[in-house]
C-alpha cells in the first residue's frame, strides 16, 4: 500500500470516529424553548421532529401557515381563516372566515334589535314587515287631523286631537264638531243654547236662544241699553279720576328731599341771557312732599339768574304749593330749607345753603290755590365764575342740585 493511500485510510477511519461522537452527543429539542423537554443523541432528533408536538406543519385547511401539532385542532377549529364555520341561528355552514362575516350581516334567522328602539328583538327576515305594521315606534298618522305620531301615543293623541268629532252638548242639530270648533260653536253658533245678551255686562239680564228672539230682545229693548251704556261711561269716568290721582301721588317723591338733575346746562345758561322778557328762563321741579301725609313743594331755578343775581349768578328758590293734607298740617311752614350743588370732581367740595323760615312772611302761611309766583330762597346761590370756572359743578353740561326739608330748624354750612 502506497503512503499516500495508507494516509486516505486513517483520515476516512479518524472523520467517521468523529461523525460517531458528535452524533451521538446529547442535544435538546430545537423547541425547548417553545416547551419541548426531549433530549436525547443527535442522531435521534430527526425521528423526534416527526412526533414533535411542537414542531410546526402546514395547516390541514390548506390556509397557508405553519402551525405546530400541539396548536393544529385549535388553529382548525377556531382561527383558520378557511376553517368550516356553522351558524348558530341557521345552523348553515361556510367555508373560510370572511364568508362567516358575512354571512352574520345577512342571516335571515338572526334575532337583531329593531332600528326604532321598541324594545324587541326579531329575525332580521321579518324586521321589515316589523318596522310598517308592528312596531309600537313607528309613525302612524291620525286619521282626524292628519299629523303622524308615534304609535304608542296615538291613543293619548286622540284625547287632545283638535280635529276629534265631539258631540253639542247642547244636543242641537249638528251632529259632530271638531274639537277645536266646538267652543266657538256653543258661544256664537249653537241655537239650543240659552245666551245673554251682548249689553249683560253694562247690566242687562236677558238671556235667549239666539236668531229670531234674541233679535227682537235687541230691537225691543235698544233704548235701555242706550241707558245702561251711558250710566257705565259715567261710572268708568269716575274711575278714571280717581285712578289718575292714585298714580299721580304714588309719582309724587315724599321722602322730604330732592335730588335735581339739570341736563343742558350751558345752553339753557345762554337761553337765559338772551329773554327778552321776564325775569329770565325759569325752570321748574317736579312737586315733592316733606312726607307721606306732608308739605307739598316746589323748586324753581334761574341759571342766569333773578333779581339782584341776574347775569352774575344762579338763583334758586323754594315755594310751598296747594297739598291733599294742609287742612291737617301746622302753618305757617316752619321746616329748615337747604340747597347743595354737588361737586362732580374726585374731591368734592360742594356749596350749600340753608335757611329757616320766618313765621311772619307770608310766603310760608297756608297757600292759596295760586301759590307765591316765586316763592323763598337764593338769588345770589352761586356766581358764575364759581360754576363755569372753578371746581366740576358741571360735568357732561349736567348739574345735580338737592333741596332738602328738615324739620329740626337746623341750618346746613
Amino acid at each position: 500500500m502506497s503512503k499516500f493511500a495508507k494516509f486516505r485510510l486513517n483520515y476516512f477511519v479518524s472523520d467517521c470516529e468523529k461523525d460517531k461522537d458528535i452524533m451521538g452527543s446529547v442535544v435538546y429539542c430545537i423547541h425547548h424553548k417553545e416547551g419541548c423537554k426531549w433530549s436525547d443523541q443527535l442522531r435521534r432528533l430527526k425521528g423526534h421532529l416527526q412526533t414533535c408536538k411542537y414542531d410546526a406543519l402546514p395547516c390541514t385547511n390548506h390556509c397557508g401557515a405553519q402551525i405546530a401539532r400541539i396548536l393544529m385542532d385549535d388553529h382548525v377549529r377556531y382561527t383558520c381563516i378557511e376553517r368550516v364555520i356553522k351558524c348558530e341561528y341557521c345552523n348553515g355552514e361556510m367555508k373560510g372566515e370572511a364568508a362567516g362575516e358575512e354571512h352574520s350581516r345577512t342571516c335571515p334567522v338572526e334575532p337583531i334589535h329593531c332600528e326604532a328602539k321598541c324594545g324587541i328583538k326579531i329575525p332580521r327576515r321579518m324586521l321589515a314587515k316589523h318596522k310598517v305594521t308592528e312596531c309600537s315606534k313607528r309613525l302612524v298618522p291620525c286619521r282626524h287631523c292628519g299629523r303622524q305620531f308615534v304609535a304608542d301615543t296615538i291613543n293619548s293623541h286622540t284625547t287632545s286631537c283638535p280635529r276629534f268629532p265631539l258631540t253639542c252638548p247642547n244636543r242641537c242639530e249638528i251632529v259632530t264638531i271638531a274639537r277645536e270648533d266646538l267652543e266657538h260653536h256653543i258661544k256664537h253658533a249653537c241655537h239650543s243654547m240659552l245666551t245673554s245678551c251682548s249689553f249683560k255686562d253694562v247690566g242687562c239680564r236677558f238671556k235667549g236662544l239666539r236668531g229670531k228672539q234674541m233679535d227682537t230682545h235687541m230691537e225691543e229693548a235698544s233704548q235701555q241699553h242706550l241707558t245702561l251704556m251711558c250710566s257705565m261711561v259715567t261710572k268708568q269716568q269716575q274711575q278714571i279720576v280717581s285712578m289718575k290721582k292714585v298714580i299721580n301721588n304714588l309719582a309724587v317723591n315724599q321722602s322730604g328731599t330732592l335730588i335735581w338733575k339739570i341736563s343742558d346746562v350751558l345752553e339753557k345758561l345762554e337761553e337765559g341771557r338772551h329773554k327778552l322778557c321776564g325775569d329770565g328762563l325759569e325752570l321748574i321741579s317736579s312737586p315733592f312732599y316733606t312726607s307721606q301725609f306732608g308739605y307739598k313743594l316746589q323748586a324753581s331755578v334761574f341759571l342766569n339768574g333773578n333779581g339782584s343775581g341776574e347775569n352774575t349768578h344762579v338763583s334758586v328758590y323754594i315755594k310751598i304749593l296747594p297739598g291733599e293734607f294742609d287742612a291737617l298740617l301746622k302753618w305757617s311752614f316752619s321746616h329748615t330749607v337747604s340747597f347743595t350743588l354737588f361737586d362732580q370732581s374726585e374731591k368734592p367740595c360742594n356749596i350749600v345753603e340753608s335757611f329757616v323760615p320766618d313765621p311772619s312772611w307770608e310766603n310760608f302761611q297756608r297757600p292759596s290755590t295760586q301759590p307765591d309766583s316765586l316763592g323763598f330762597g337764593f338769588p345770589k346761590f352761586v356766581s358764575h365764575e364759581t360754576l363755569l370756572k372753578k371746581r366740576q359743578f358741571i360735568k357732561d353740561d349736567t348739574i345735580f342740585l338737592r333741596i332738602k326739608v328738615d324739620p329740626s330748624k337746623i341750618v346746613a354750612v
